[in-house]
């Protein structure tokens, strides 16, 4: 409890807001934008519903425009980890459902503007037939973990470990 609230309060004081331990990518994953696993040890884990959008913060309507859909999408997500004191930054894990597999790249290079230093979440990137209302295009899940012990500077898993111990 007394680490959690450390990380906590090292976070806020800092502005550090790194989630989690990032293991470390494939040239594939990289151009892909995910992590092959993201380590979590204590924190606050916060399991966001899917999110989908047909209008934009400003109200605007976006029905049918993907890259709208995906930027306010993302803002949901944030907007939920805020008010339980995170952002995407603590997102380690997201599962992406889309309509158009010819979208899969285009959502690729978005995420990579959405999430800094290659600190992907663990993800999946689904193709579906149709989505609750018309004019849907994404839906996103995600999973967020905040004021986690682990970090890339203070590895949890055994790779994150050995990785640190050649590098002394």
């Amino acid at each position: 409890m007394k680490c959690t609230f450390t990380a906590l309060l090292v976070m806020l004081l800092t502005g550090s807001v790194q989630a989690a331990e990032y293991m470390q990518k494939t040239p594939f994953q990289l151009s892909r934008a995910f992590s092959p696993g993201v380590v979590t040890s204590g924190g606050m884990t916060v399991w966001v519903a899917g999110q989908t959008a047909t209008e934009d913060g400003e109200g605007r309507n976006i029905a049918n425009n993907f890259e709208a859909q995906v930027k306010q999408v993302m803002a949901q997500i944030d907007g939920v980890l805020k008010r339980a004191g995170g952002s995407l930054d603590n997102v380690v894990s997201m599962t992406v459902f889309i309509k158009e597999p010819r979208y899969g790249d285009k959502f690729v290079e978005m995420r990579k503007d959405f999430f800094r230093g290659g600190n992907y979440p663990g993800s999946a990137l689904i193709t579906v037939t149709n989505f609750a209302r018309p004019g849907i295009e994404i839906e996103i899940q995600a999973v967020g973990v905040i004021g986690d012990s682990c970090s890339n500077d203070n590895p949890c898993s055994a790779e994150g470990k050995a990785k640190a111990a050649q590098q002394k």
